[in-house]
């Protein structure tokens, strides 16, 4: 039970630190903060590996990598499809 509440931690810091680099964290909440920590951290780890230093057995730099990754592409995502068609 412990170790979950570690990862939804980690995974939150790892969202907040990507919403972070990104410039995009304004518009995050606490709750797309895990997800993006935790989505990003599993992608991050199945392209780039488990190396580095890790946190709640995740690997932090490539699921920083990752979250970094899916913050800018959610980001574009949504943006291209606010665009006004007109």
């Amino acid at each position: 039970m412990l170790h979950w509440v570690w990862v939804l931690i980690v995974g939150a810091l790892i969202g907040i630190i990507a919403g972070w680099l990104t410039r995009r964290g304004g518009s995050m909440n606490w709750i797309a903060n895990i997800i993006a920590g935790l989505v990003g951290s599993a992608f991050g780890e199945a392209i780039l590996g488990y190396w580095g230093p890790q946190l709640a057995e995740m690997a932090l730099v490539p699921s920083i990598l990752g979250a970094v990754i899916l913050v800018l592409l959610t980001s574009w995502l949504f943006g291209w499809f606010k665009k006004d068609p007109a």
